[in-house]
């Protein structure tokens, strides 16, 4: 989870719906601006271009029409994600990733191990309730409760091992003296690539770098 601002655009089409008896938040160019966004990628899990794409609320709307229909309420998400979250009461409080203060990326900590069968970590690296909330998302969503869920988060954790081993691949090029200065210049241009906020699991690789005292000079205005 990073930080991604919305866009202060608000559809017309969400009021003329909030007016009807049976009105939709899928209207318009709502969808598409979300898409955009959001980077087409879900805002918990941060996996990119979804095959299951909803509209969430970030609060549960509970037949309130102004969250149903509030522009700042419709959120990018996978499917496993916005079951996962669902209405639960924990996840009422949880870190906003489009307000820039509320720090979702370095608030908590983000780690996978490269190997088959590894768990995500997440860790708070604060004690409060939006923060430890927060944590309890993302390690069911990464890691899986139910047998379905835990089919699904093994799928999505495969996802992220390989975007963090081809990472990964970069970073040794990049350090790597065999290579001449332009090849270097261009795995750091590719790495750079991989730390915007539009590439998938950006909150893993960002913190790979932060983690890596060699790395950390030549990237830290990246991340």
């Amino acid at each position: 989870m990073i930080y991604l601002p919305k866009s202060a655009t608000v559809h017309p089409c969400l009021e003329k719906e909030k007016a009807k008896a049976n009105g939709t938040y899928h209207c318009g160019e709502v969808l598409e601006t979300l898409k955009n966004d959001f980077k087409n990628k879900c805002y918990i899990c941060e996996y990119k271009e979804p095959t299951t794409i909803n509209i969430e609320h970030f609060k549960p709307h509970r037949g309130d029409k102004e969250l149903k229909f509030g522009w700042n309420n419709l959120f990018y998400c996978c499917g496993h994600c916005n079951s996962n979250k669902g209405a639960r009461v924990e996840f009422n409080d949880i870190l906003n990733c489009t307000v820039e203060t509320d720090f979702a990326e370095t608030k908590i900590r983000y780690e996978i191990n490269p190997f088959p069968g590894e768990k995500v970590k997440v860790t708070a690296l604060e004690n409060s309730a939006k923060v430890v909330n927060t944590v309890q998302l993302l390690s069911e969503v990464y890691n899986g409760t139910t047998t379905l869920k835990l089919l699904e988060s093994a799928n999505l954790r495969n996802k992220l091992l390989k975007e963090i081993r081809d990472f990964q691949d970069l970073l040794f090029d990049y350090i790597d003296d065999g290579y001449t200065a332009e090849e270097r210049a261009t795995f750091k241009n590719k790495i750079e690539k991989e730390l915007r906020s539009s590439s998938g699991f950006t909150a893993f690789k960002r913190w790979i770098i932060r983690s890596n005292d060699l790395l950390k000079p030549d990237f830290a205005a990246f991340i």
